[in-house]
């Protein structure tokens, strides 16, 4: 039996057999696994840190550590300006040399890849929920707590439960509107927020060489958000294609392994899937576009985010903008999720396209994701955003409406002023 793609990480991280490996990496087995990096960010570490230093041991490794500031930064008060300079002052003093501050840093899942630091084969463990994200490069990812990031930082190592797995065959090419989030939405919408809680989903099938590496970070960042522990794409050509520039290297290949091995293996067509939307408040209540008969207004929008600040993001979200101009009573915030994703796209026309048609560009932060700073929600308001999450709250007022989407669709929302896709505008 072939194993999970989870498992193979594994196995290759603890130097198992093939046979041993199905003998003692069974699920629900706990095992001990060394990390090869530890992330934490600007709301995270200084707990971690706090741990950390009350131990009084010493850190394994500086440059198996990752500190990025990219929460509340450029810092909106002084609370966060003190959670900021706690981090800058550990990491200087021990060394830590993947440290991101303003300046150099960027949204931490878009950063992590981009600078060659989450590489197939590898094991993250982050104290954030979206750590998830690494997956798309065939690594081993999964969020974790500050004080269980503090015992990392100290040990080096993380005990981990091996999760069931369930595979998601992908069949059929995707059609002319549709991208990475829109099939991560069908599918939890399919599954539901706990469809697949503590699983490992993983990627197979002929409908995988139609996601593009940004396709493939969208949908496993949000694989926690059907309540999975992890998710998992092959590592192929599109994969040694982008390390290839990230991480100056290429790597061993990387395929699911036989149904057998998974929990569940579950069809999707991707030439069915239709531009979708998650309704408020879970990720879950999702529609096709086309099936909305409510007409809904938007006071804001939001692309951007670890979700979809990358490129190809800026790429669609301009393409849909270009020539047109967002609607007047829709504040638009465009944010590049790196410093080197704002460069390109400068270069690329796309910050141009956004300002002439009344977006504004706004510095990488995770900001208005989680309800921190540019873009914070009145009572009663609408959004239609590109992040991941849209329970009561998340981006401001308790009685606000958050509806997710891909950049196509949320910048076809900035310009129709209403709930509406990309292939509306052009009826």
């Amino acid at each position: 039996m072939k194993l999970t793609m989870t498992q193979q990480i594994l196995a290759n991280k603890l130097n198992m057999s093939h046979d041993k490996a199905v003998k003692e990496l069974c699920p629900g087995t706990l095992t001990l696994v060394e990390v090869d990096t530890a992330l934490s960010n600007d709301v995270t570490a200084p707990v971690a840190i706090d741990v950390f230093n009350k131990s009084g041991g010493k850190l394994y490794d500086a440059d198996k550590v990752t500190f990025v500031l990219d929460h509340f930064t450029p810092n909106r008060d002084i609370k966060s300006a003190e959670q900021c300079k706690c981090v800058r002052a550990f990491a200087r003093k021990e060394g830590v040399k993947n440290f991101f501050d303003v300046g150099s840093m960027g949204i931490e899942h878009a950063l992590l890849p981009e600078k060659g630091i989450a590489k197939p084969w590898s094991v993250v463990i982050g104290a954030d929920s979206h750590t998830c994200t690494y997956g798309a490069l065939g690594a081993f990812s999964t969020g974790v707590g500050s004080t269980d990031i503090a015992g990392i930082m100290l040990s080096g190592k993380v005990w981990l439960k091996v999760p069931s797995a369930i595979k998601f065959n992908l069949i059929g090419k995707p059609g002319k509107y549709i991208s990475g989030k829109d099939v991560i939405l069908h599918i939890i919408g399919m599954i539901g927020v706990d469809g697949a809680l503590y699983k490992s989903i993983e990627f197979a099938g002929e409908g995988v060489k139609y996601m593009t590496m940004d396709d493939r970070f969208t949908i496993c960042n949000m694989a926690i958000e059907c309540g999975a522990k992890n998710g998992v794409f092959p590592v192929d050509d599109i994969t040694e294609e982008y390390v290839k520039v990230s991480c100056g290297k290429t790597f061993d290949k990387l395929e699911a392994g036989d149904d057998d091995a998974y929990e569940q293996v579950i069809d999707i067509d991707l030439s069915a899937i239709h531009p979708t939307v998650a309704f408020p408040h879970l990720p879950s209540n999702t529609k096709a576009v086309e099936d909305v008969k409510e007409d809904i207004a938007v006071d804001q929008v939001v692309i951007g985010s670890c979700t979809n600040g990358r490129l190809s993001d800026l790429e669609q979200a301009a393409r849909v903008l270009k020539g047109r101009k967002v609607n007047p009573n829709v504040r638009t915030i465009i944010i590049p999720a790196t410093n080197k994703i704002y460069l390109e796209a400068m270069e690329k026309g796309y910050i141009k396209t956004f300002i002439e048609g009344g977006a504004i560009v706004s510095t990488p932060t995770c900001g208005p994701c989680l309800g921190g700073h540019m873009g914070i929600l009145a009572s009663g308001e609408v959004a239609v955003t590109t992040t991941n999450r849209n329970f009561i709250g998340r981006m401001g007022a308790k009685d606000s409406y958050i509806y997710l989407a891909s950049p196509a669709t949320a910048m076809a929302n900035a310009i129709a002023g209403k709930l509406t896709c990309e292939s509306k505008l052009e009826d």
